[in-house]
């Protein structure tokens, strides 16, 4: 369900200290300009799938500050991407200028200076990403803020209208299904900061990253069946198993590593759940594609260090 914010309800003296508010317990804290002419009207819509989350802001014309006193005084490190819908909005960070129309997307980041200033009523929805969910140098965001992505652009044509149905049904996606989905978008936004920054040989290039990320989607929609194997991935996505492998050798892993690993991490955020709601662990290993429960305690002693037990012990 959506947490919703919005003046129509608060008094018209109250309504700019109320939106003041609001802003600040949506995003992080920050320096709002409201106009004291004329009655202001704003709403913001916020949900939350799995490490994202998604706001929906729709205002009067505002100026919005995000200074060094406030970054000091809350810290909070997250790398926003908003995706314009309507009006015009104008974004300025580390000496850069993004000028958005309807469709266009750019991002900002918490942990530095910026401004954002909308010169009449809009609508922009804002995915705000923890910092470090993206692995992205700090040299390389620092290149990427204040720059105007339209859907024309690259891999642009393809985020825009994934991240406008993501926005529209968010608040209709199961809990799991929401974890799930919050990191393929993840990884496809950094995907399109790869592509944007043109790092060439330095990192996979976007076709591969694109190709990378449909294996990763693939593979957790079938999690649950045990018959989940390299040869099965790599012939659904009609590839050699040998190129499947190196394109997780480049991440760092292997394809079987990365399937355990996912189920793992499934499989613990079942156990974790509170004890009235919570399965037991056979059920859940089971669940996740394990052969045996005696398989997926070793595995998972092996990956967290203590067995399915002690974790549920733990989460009590």
């Amino acid at each position: 369900m959506a947490f919703v914010l919005s003046t129509d309800s608060v008094p018209p003296n109250e309504r700019l200290s109320y939106w003041h508010d609001a802003v600040w317990r949506t995003f992080v804290p920050l320096d709002v300009t409201t106009p004291r002419d004329t009655l202001f009207s704003g709403s913001v819509a916020t949900e939350q799938l799995g490490q994202l989350r998604i706001s929906t802001v729709d205002a009067d014309r505002e100026l919005v500050r995000r200074t060094r006193s406030l970054i000091a005084e809350s810290p909070d490190e997250y790398l926003l991407l908003a995706l314009h819908t309507r009006g015009r909005g104008v974004v300025v960070q580390d000496e850069r200028t993004a000028v958005l129309g309807p469709g266009e997307l750019a991002l900002y980041d918490t942990t530095r200076p910026y401004t954002l200033d909308f010169p009449d009523r809009f609508e922009t929805v804002v995915f705000q990403i923890p910092r470090q969910a993206l692995g992205i140098p700090e040299s390389d965001l620092r290149r990427i803020t204040g720059v105007t992505i339209g859907p024309d652009q690259g891999l642009a044509g393809m985020v825009v209208p994934l991240l406008s149905k993501v926005a529209a049904e968010v608040g209709t996606y199961r809990p799991e299904i929401g974890e799930l989905l919050a990191r393929n978008i993840t990884d496809l936004i950094t995907t399109l900061i790869t592509e944007r920054l043109g790092q060439g040989t330095a990192s996979l290039d976007a076709a591969r990253q694109t190709l990378l990320l449909r294996i990763r989607a693939f593979i957790d929609a079938r999690l649950a069946d045990p018959a989940l194997s390299p040869e099965a991935v790599a012939t659904a996505h009609h590839i050699s198993v040998r190129h499947l492998q190196r394109l997780f050798q480049a991440e760092g892993t292997t394809v079987s590593e990365w399937i355990r690993r996912r189920r793992l991490e499934a499989c613990r955020r079942e156990l974790g759940r509170p004890r009235r709601t919570r399965p037991a662990v056979a059920a859940v290993a089971q669940r996740w594609g394990f052969v045996s429960p005696a398989h997926f305690s070793r595995a998972f002693r092996a990956f967290y260090g203590m067995s399915p037990r002690e974790w549920q012990n733990l989460a009590d």
